[in-house]
């Protein structure tokens, strides 16, 4: 029995759920040498952690506005770290970052970049001073500091499309997971996966997030690293191979330069699946110069740091010195996962082309390939395919396709690893997918009840009827990216990329110019962040309908332009205009003062 304050008690109880959920790997272990099915453990590993979810969901249900909304600003810097951690590392980054570097190159580390980096403007631009601020959402902030429901209404516009983009993703994640451990159609998994997700943030909001996302983070760490050491080590890459990284490099470009390239015509690709890439050596628009690179990180370096979902994690910390800090522990635990990414991708890519290993497949005969039952279960899946294209009965280096999701999840299976570690992998990526769609999904109900809902329709409003209105619009908005996500218009790592730059072209500059220049007006406001979104959104229309773009700016990477377009519009429709009153001036000194009570105080 635990005694005492739960917050004192932490450690202790997470250091009893590791171990717990250790103990329940070993039993599956056991399980799986005693004749347990694939299926039954893919089944277990899912329901386990998933119920553990829900009971911590169940116990930190409240019905208080500030630990709905805040978690009572009391979450310790170390785990509101492993939190973040949690919050962040979403389905793109558990599922489908290795994925996107196995295909299209290291130029794909760009995003490794621009995501690690954004924490640095994160810690020195925003967070401490949005902490400081005591605001209980993003367009709180913005609303508070420029005046007006316009600002603070556009700004939840901002942030719902920004979100409502990115959720779709991890949605699209815990279905293909659900779809693969359960065994069930993608377009009925993704909606296990919504009931997955609603189980955790409805009844405590972002106390029942916080303490879930902790437990999701020791179970999705574990499932990421466990496999990278065990299969380098299997492998002779040693024990530790993110040493090794550039030596194994080499070794594919020996053997992609030993088996030959011979290039798909338009009839041999016609007939490969949907959403399925060769495995062989792709050049891509993201590598192809370095401002290709250095745009997509500096864009995911902004859009990180206008994420409302990452801003949020700050505002439950019980002081601005604990928010500083507890960036820097997000930042720690978030490079446990990103450093391995490129040698999960780099280990698959090897143990399916090297000959030299037993689990090599180029140069085996079609039927030998077809025969091995990973492919058919990753083929039946939708998510591997081979076609003997040259008809000489043997699988050629351009005749394997696979889906970017399948790198994380299929390789345990792949290098002959016992399968219980396929089902930890998949626990994974449900906890990483599901981690992010909470914090995503509570950012726009508690934007919409709080900002729209109680601070413009309705601000007398008591409490007990705020947070039914933010439960239902919980229900509301993770049905309708269920259903965006079944319908597959985008792969995940495409849709979190441009939620990254929707956040952006309209979030960026009002949130920053709003602690750094006092000169930053309402009107200025409402200009960069309407014609920044509005610009933005235009621009990769544009694109996507076959405009050639300019200055190298892609549809990845669109949010620099409508970035630009907001700053343009905000410094000179600011300037135009009369400047803030003298109240609102002294309010922005107070902010950046590190110390002192908060700026909004008990005004909720």
């Amino acid at each position: 029995m635990i005694k005492g304050n739960f917050i004192d008690n932490l450690p202790r109880v997470y250091g009893i759920y590791t171990g717990g959920f250790l103990a329940f790997i070993i039993i599956m272990a056991i399980g799986e040498q005693m004749g347990m099915t694939a299926k039954a453990i893919g089944i277990c590993f899912v329901a386990f952690t998933v119920a553990i979810y829900a009971i911590i969901g169940y116990l930190s249900r409240t019905a208080q506005a500030d630990a709905y909304y805040v978690a009572g600003r009391q979450v310790p810097t170390v785990f509101n770290g492993m939190a973040t951690a949690a919050d962040w590392m979403s389905g793109a980054s558990f599922v489908a970052m290795a994925g996107g570097i196995y295909f299209k190159g290291y130029g794909y580390m760009a995003l490794l970049v621009g995501w690690t980096g954004g924490y640095v403007l994160v810690a020195t631009l925003l967070a401490p001073y949005l902490r400081k601020f005591g605001c209980y959402t993003v367009p709180d902030f913005i609303g508070t500091r420029y005046g007006g429901n316009l600002t603070r209404f556009l700004a939840v516009v901002v942030l719902t499309v920004a979100s409502f983009t990115y959720v779709t993703a991890q949605i699209n994640a815990t279905g293909t997971i659900a779809s693969v451990a359960l065994d069930i159609p993608f377009q009925y998994a993704v909606y296990v996966g919504l009931v997955s997700i609603l189980l955790c943030s409805m009844l405590g909001g972002m106390r029942g997030v916080t303490w879930t996302q902790v437990a999701q983070y020791i179970v999705l760490i574990v499932a990421y690293l466990l496999p990278v050491f065990w299969i380098s080590n299997k492998m002779g890459a040693g024990f530790f191979p993110h040493f090794m990284l550039a030596d194994e490099v080499a070794r594919i470009g020996e053997l992609e330069q030993q088996f030959g390239f011979v290039k798909n015509s338009a009839a041999d690709l016609a007939n490969v699946p949907k959403g399925l890439a060769g495995i062989t050596k792709a050049h891509s628009a993201v590598n192809a110069t370095p401002w290709a690179f250095i745009s997509l990180a500096l864009a995911m370096m902004m859009g990180t740091a206008s994420l409302p979902h990452v801003m949020m994690r700050y505002f439950t910390t019980p002081s601005v010195k604990a928010a500083r800090k507890s960036v820097g522990w997000s930042l720690f635990f978030i490079f446990l996962l990103y450093s391995s990414a490129p040698m999960l991708a780099t280990l698959s890519k090897l143990s399916l082309i090297d000959p030299s290993l037993p689990t090599g497949i180029i140069g085996k005969s079609i039927a030998e390939v077809q025969a091995i039952d990973w492919y058919q279960n990753w083929n039946s899946a939708n998510l591997m395919f081979v076609s003997d294209f040259n008809g000489n009965g043997t699988l050629e280096l351009n005749e394997f396709f696979m889906g970017g999701k399948a790198v994380v999840l299929a390789t345990p299976e792949i290098a002959g690893l016992p399968y219980v570690i396929s089902g930890l992998v998949a626990a994974g990526g449900m906890a990483a997918a599901m981690s992010t769609a909470d914090g995503l999904i509570l950012a726009i109900a508690n934007a919409i009840s709080h900002d729209v809902y109680y601070k413009i329709i309705d601000p007398k409003a008591e409490t007990a009827k705020r947070l039914v209105v933010a439960r239902v619009l919980l229900v509301v908005i993770g049905f309708a990216g269920a259903t965006i996500a079944a319908m597959e218009i985008q792969g995940i790592l495409g849709s979190v990329i441009w939620a990254f730059d929707f956040a952006m072209s309209g979030l960026f500059f009002p949130l920053v110019l709003g602690v750094w220049w006092k000169r930053a007006n309402k009107e200025g406001a409402i200009a960069g962040m309407a014609l920044g979104l509005a610009s933005g959104m235009g621009y990769l229309i544009w694109v996507r309908n076959g405009g050639s773009g300019f200055l190298g700016i892609t549809q990845l990477t669109f949010g620099i332009f409508g970035s630009a377009v907001s700053l343009v519009s905000m410094v000179v429709v600011s300037l135009m205009t009369s400047e803030p009153n003298a109240a609102t001036q002294k309010m922005v000194d107070e902010v950046r003062v590190p110390s002192g009570k908060s700026i909004l105080g008990k005004q909720h």
